[in-house]
């Protein structure tokens, strides 16, 4: 891994995490449930939803995890459904700040001209290869996050379609999973599949953002 790819995982921790992490909060807020905002994650500093381990595995493997924020299902009104809104905010936001940086990197590509994506040259080429990875990394945060094991955001969601007896038999495991996700990745046991998968919401995303091609064509 080049010094160029840590840096710009880097700026994804400091940006994606606590947006991530803040969607969940201001979700679970908006759906009565203020745990999250009284213990003070409702917000963009990153050092309000600091995990060591987490941190380092989205530096050195790209993919990684912030400190769960705290809900309390009771204060919602239909507990199996707004958690599973809750966690489906953190992945959306993943998915938001991918598509930002997609129109980013296209907006850098029209004004500057193709040439700059064939090194680190200028300037502009730096900021193509800055967004290009955010967009990468965003999209394979989602992915991993949308993963139905504990704690990762899908098994909440996953919940929603499961019987409560189900569900806390796997939250029974969920002191093991952490060290094992982090054991997978290390090996790069997940690369195919989310490279199969982030190549797909890659086009879908890109088809979703033909209005900056459009507008581009038009006035170039």
């Amino acid at each position: 891994m080049d010094s160029f790819t840590l840096m710009v995982r880097a700026i994804v921790l400091l940006t994606a995490t606590p947006v991530h992490e803040a969607a969940h909060a201001y979700v679970a807020d908006k759906l009565g449930d203020p745990t999250a905002r009284y213990k003070g994650r409702l917000t963009l500093n990153p050092l309000a939803h600091f995990d060591l381990i987490g941190s380092m595995a989205l530096l050195f493997t790209g993919i990684g995890w912030a400190k769960p924020v705290p809900v309390n299902p009771i204060n919602f009104d239909n507990s199996k459904r707004d958690m599973a809104l809750t966690a489906l905010a953190g992945p959306v936001s993943n998915l938001v700040m991918a598509a930002i940086s997609l129109i980013i990197t296209k907006i850098i590509l029209y004004t500057s001209g193709y040439g700059l994506i064939y090194g680190y040259g200028s300037v502009t080429g730096n900021l193509y290869m800055i967004f290009s990875i955010m967009c990468s990394i965003n999209i394979s945060l989602a992915i991993f996050n949308l993963i139905p094991v504990p704690p990762l955001d899908g098994s909440r969601i996953f919940n929603y379609f499961l019987s409560d007896k189900y569900y806390f038999k796997i939250m029974e495991y969920e002191r093991y999973v952490i060290p094992g996700m982090f054991l997978l990745l290390w090996l790069g046991v997940f690369d195919l599949p989310m490279s199969f998968l982030s190549n797909l919401i890659y086009t879908a995303l890109d088809k979703r953002t033909f209005f900056v091609d459009a507008f581009f064509h038009l006035v170039m």
